[in-house]
């Protein structure tokens, strides 16, 4: 597509939040998060999540329908139920992008959970909703409504997570068609202006084997502008991702491990790129960490100097794919 390289090298939207955040404000950190993401040569920005508790927020936060319990999980999450189906009375972070748009000239970015993953892991049967789909059609209504209102106010990329995608629970609540259903229902705006960009990123880190058909529905099913894909570990199933994507979609490398603090060996994963090359055109391509710094606030995965040092290589890795075209 003839404008990725406005979103070159991009990053999934947590960040490290620093140690004063209650003590400097939301705001005034958000504003130095752009500072210091303009410094390293991002070419979007996000907020960092810095509103936030965990990636999932910006959903949980502001709908009705939803109970927080005692319980979290392994990764640190706290674990919410679904008492009823969810509503929200308005925007749920579009003003704050508006204002994160208007701190900066380049590519505002938001991160939004998807409603798969949602309905997945919040439905609890016998407790509200009467399925996890119904869950899910009604967490798809608010988050297409939340991306024309993100749209609205200058927000050009905006993406969808969902861990979980790659290597869907089969025992789960939702089976992988509802979620794939549920999840294209939400990427498919009733207007799309030019240079917007939905992407999805369907897990942080690639399977051991890909079920080639099983990739082909979800990329045939789930109609995203652009597909973020881990590719960090040098894997054929890594490849197998980008093989199957389909040629007009755009698609963004996580090529450089964002829960590892050691950098990557640039040649390594220049031959990883050219590899990916050999299979997608190079200019529909982007680069990106593999991950969220800081997915849930209180469990970073690197210090904020080893965050800026994978940022600083994310760029590095852009220039010597593009050249001098940022």
């Amino acid at each position: 597509m003839a404008d990725t390289f406005n979103y070159r090298i991009d990053h999934h939207g947590s960040l490290v939040r620093p140690p004063d955040l209650a003590a400097t404000g939301v705001e005034q950190a958000v504003k130095d998060a752009v500072v210091l993401q303009r410094s390293l040569r991002s070419t979007v920005v996000t907020d960092g999540d810095y509103p936030r508790e965990d990636f999932r927020g910006a959903v949980l936060d502001g709908t009705t329908g939803f109970r927080r319990t005692g319980d979290t999980d392994p990764d640190g999450l706290v674990r919410w139920v679904a008492e009823s189906l969810p509503k929200a009375d308005g925007p749920l972070v579009a003003d704050r992008a508006a204002t994160l748009a208007a701190l900066t000239v380049i590519a505002p970015k938001v991160s939004l959970p998807s409603p798969a993953y949602l309905a997945a892991t919040t439905y609890e049967a016998g407790l509200g909703p009467s399925s996890a789909r119904e869950l899910g059609e009604a967490l798809a209504e608010i988050l297409r409504t939340e991306i024309a209102q993100l749209v609205s106010r200058g927000i050009r990329l905006i993406q969808l997570n969902n861990p979980l995608l790659l290597d869907w629970p089969e025992n789960g609540p939702l089976s992988y068609d509802d979620a794939l259903a549920v999840e294209a229902a939400a990427v498919r705006p009733d207007e799309r202006p030019e240079g917007v960009r939905i992407g999805v990123c369907p897990g942080w880190t690639a399977p051991a084997d890909i079920d080639t058909a099983r990739l082909e529905r979800l990329y045939g099913t789930v109609l995203a502008d652009r597909w973020v894909l881990p590719f960090h570990q040098g894997t054929g199933a890594e490849l197998d991702l980008v093989r199957a994507l389909p040629e007009e979609r755009d698609l963004c490398l996580g090529v450089v491990d964002a829960a590892v603090p050691e950098p990557e060996d640039i040649d390594t994963v220049m031959a990883r790129i050219d590899a990916a090359a050999e299979l997608k055109d190079i200019e529909d391509m982007a680069v990106a960490p593999s991950r969220g710094f800081a997915d849930v606030a209180t469990r970073p995965l690197l210090t904020a100097e080893d965050q800026r040092r994978k940022l600083v290589l994310v760029e590095t890795i852009a220039r010597y794919c593009w050249g001098n075209e940022f």
